[in-house]
C-alpha cells in the first residue's frame, strides 16, 4: 500500500493529464467518438502514434469492462517487471548513460546509497571527466552515501577512470561499481565513442561486464526520450531504462511507447528528490496508480 500511495502522489500529473479523463469517458461504455477523443488524449500525453493505435485497437476489439480492458492493455504493453541484474562473479558493474540534465549523477548517487543500505560494498566512478561540476557532484553523493569515489582530474581519459574503478573493485572485493558517464561532447559521435571506450576497457578486465547499461531519461522531455533511447541503444546496447522526474510531468505516457517500440524495459523510476525516491519499476502498481 505504501508503494501504491507513493506512486499515486508521483504520477498525479500524468493521471490528471490523461488517464483520469480517459477513465471518466469510458465508464459509461465505448463509442467510436469516445475512442477518437481517447486517442487524441493519448497523443497529447506523449504516447506515440504506433502505441496509441495499439491501445485504441485493443479497446475497440476486446469485450468486457472497458476499464479492465484498458488496464490489461497497459499491463501487456509494459510487460513483466525486470529487476536489475547482478553478476554471479563480482563485481557487478552498472554504467549510467544519457544526456546532461537527465539525472545521471543523482541516479548514480541514489543507487549507491540504496545498495550500501542493503549491505553491499559499493564504489562510484566519475567517468564524466568533461565537467568539473559532475565530478564534484558525484563526490558529494559519495560522502552522502558513505561510499568511495574513483575520480581523476577534469579532462582525464574516461577509459582510465573506468579501468581503475573496476580493477580496484576486483582487487578489494567490491560488490558493485556504478559508473557515471558524460552526457554531451562536441558531437554525438564523440559521445558514443567515449561510451564504447568505457565498455571496451571494462570487458578487458571482466568479459561479462558491464552487467547493466542503463539509460537515464528525463520524463519531462516526452517523445524525445524515445529518440534518445534509439541512439544510445544502437551504440552501446541498453539493458534498461531509468525514468526520472515522473512527478514533474503530465506527459508520462512515453513510458508505454519506449517498451512497445524499442523493447527496452524500464527498470527504475524516480519520483521526487529524496534518496528513497528511486524505486524498482512495478508494472502492476504503476498501472493501478494511473487508473485507480
Amino acid at each position: 500500500m505504501a508503494m501504491l500511495n507513493f506512486l499515486k502522489r508521483g504520477l498525479k500529473k500524468t493521471k490528471d493529464g490523461f488517464f483520469g479523463r480517459a477513465i471518466s469517458m469510458i465508464k459509461g461504455g465505448i463509442t467510436a467518438e469516445k475512442l477518437e477523443d481517447i486517442q487524441e488524449l493519448l497523443l497529447l500525453s506523449d504516447v506515440g502514434p504506433e502505441t496509441s493505435e495499439y491501445i485504441i485497437e485493443k479497446m475497440r476489439k476486446e469485450k468486457g469492462d472497458p476499464v479492465e480492458v484498458l488496464r490489461n492493455t497497459l499491463i501487456d504493453l509494459l510487460g513483466i517487471d525486470e529487476r536489475l541484474k547482478f553478476s554471479q562473479i563480482p563485481p557487478t558493474v552498472y554504467t549510467l548513460v544519457g544526456v546532461n540534465g537527465s539525472g545521471k549523477t543523482t541516479t548514480a548517487g541514489k543507487l549507491a546509497w540504496r545498495f550500501k543500505r542493503d549491505g553491499k560494498r559499493v564504489i562510484l566512478a566519475a567517468a564524466d571527466t568533461f565537467r568539473a561540476a559532475a565530478i564534484e557532484q558525484l563526490k558529494e553523493w559519495g560522502k552522502r552515501a558513505g561510499v568511495p569515489v574513483i575520480a581523476h582530474q577534469m579532462g582525464a581519459d574516461v577509459g582510465a577512470v573506468a579501468y581503475d574503478a573496476v580493477k580496484h573493485a576486483i582487487s578489494n572485493g567490491i560488490d558493485l561499481v556504478i559508473i557515471d558517464t558524460a552526457g554531451r561532447l562536441h558531437t554525438k559521435d564523440n559521445l558514443m565513442r567515449e561510451l564504447e571506450k568505457i565498455h571496451k576497457v571494462i570487458s578487458k578486465l571482466s568479459s561479462n561486464q558491464p552487467t547493466e547499461t542503463l539509460l537515464v531519461l528525463d520524463a519531462t522531455i516526452g517523445q524525445n526520450a524515445i529518440q534518445q533511447a534509439r541512439i544510445f541503444d544502437k551504440s552501446v546496447g541498453l539493458t534498461g531504462i531509468v525514468l526520472t522526474k515522473l512527478d514533474g510531468t503530465a506527459k508520462g505516457g512515453m513510458i508505454l511507447s519506449i517498451k512497445k517500440e524499442l523493447g527496452i524495459p524500464v527498470k527504475l523510476i524516480g519520483i521526487g528528490e529524496s534518496v528513497e525516491d528511486l524505486r524498482d519499476f512495478d508494472t502492476f502498481k504503476f498501472v493501478d496508480a494511473l487508473l485507480e
